[in-house]
């Protein structure tokens, strides 16, 4: 089964830049066409809200293929959807999986033992119950956090490893509150990121590829320039995946401290790309020409992006 990091590596290849597009829905930025066509069906109901949700996520995908090789659905949007959600979730990961792209669950789970276990089968491949096949949203790759330590990550680890998937384990991350734990300093020296990012490092070397990353990669922001170098040189063959691009202020200086000869680094943009229309440079083309400000927003960050990356 191919490794996970060299399979990112020649999906990032294959479109020319190393980016991400968050799938993260709004519900009240939906344009309004596709509430109208759901509640004609489903009527002005909750089924009728998560189709609208659902049709335009799987839209967006559509026009979004062509410019990047990894899309990021984020389970919270559509666990908020109600009980159905995560049909949906599971619905845009398997159309994202058609279109040739990279998925990345991020679910941030965290938890230990048969609860670690039970969530790592619900993300990747199957399980049989009664000799009943049970299926997995089948994602390429999930979110992680550490916070319980390594018997809270490796059963995720081992059972992506199983299914050549991989993990991003939550590192430096990009909210403005992350330095009140990451950043704490440690008797020893240094702050707990830095003995995140060493364990990550740590749980990755059974997993690295033939393009020198591994299987276990980190999510590392965008918005703190001063850690990205330090977690590069912490964590060499990890894949970084960097949220804070757009909306939330990331620096091209910080994202090019990411990448390791122009390599091992996904940068994400969520709403800038899929609500173009709706927040930031394109929001006037609004909700009627969402398709054209979505199509725009993909392969201005495409360029950007590149550029950085040295592409």
């Amino acid at each position: 089964m191919d490794n996970f990091a060299d399979r990112l590596h020649q999906a990032v290849s294959a479109r020319g830049a190393p980016v991400c597009a968050g799938i993260d829905p709004r519900a009240d930025w939906i344009p309004d066409e596709f509430y109208d066509r759901a509640f004609s069906q489903h009527g002005r109901s909750p089924a009728g809200v998560r189709a609208a949700v659902r049709e335009f996520c799987l839209q967006v995908l559509e026009v979004i293929a062509p410019f990047v090789p990894v899309i990021k659905p984020q389970a919270a949007f559509f666990e908020a959807l109600g009980p159905g959600g995560w049909d949906d979730f599971a619905a845009v990961c398997a159309r994202g999986r058609e279109l040739g792209l990279i998925v990345i669950a991020d679910v941030k789970r965290g938890d230990i033992g048969s609860t670690a276990e039970a969530y790592a089968a619900s993300l990747f491949g199957s399980s049989r119950v009664k000799d009943i096949a049970l299926s997995s949203c089948r994602a390429d790759a999930v979110t992680v956090n550490p916070y319980l330590g390594a018997d809270g990550v490796e059963p995720f680890v081992l059972r992506a490893r199983e299914h050549g998937a991989g993990v991003f384990v939550l590192a430096r991350t990009s909210n403005p509150g992350s330095a009140q734990f990451q950043e704490l300093a440690l008797a020893k020296g240094g702050t707990l990121v830095d003995e995140v990012a060493a364990r990550i490092h740590e749980w990755g070397s059974g997993g690295v590829g033939r393009y020198g990353f591994s299987d276990v990669g980190a999510v590392v922001g965008a918005t703190h320039a001063d850690a990205a170098a330090r977690m590069r040189a912490i964590m060499p063959n990890a894949w970084f995946l960097v949220p804070g691009w757009g909306a939330q202020g990331g620096a091209a200086e910080t994202v090019r401290a990411c990448f390791k000869g122009g390599t091992g680094a996904i940068v994400n943009s969520s709403r800038g790309v899929m609500h173009a229309y709706a927040a930031g440079p394109l929001k006037d083309h609004g909700p009627a020409r969402w398709r054209e400000a979505v199509e725009k927003a993909a392969r201005q960050f495409h360029a950007e992006i590149k550029a950085i990356a040295g592409g």
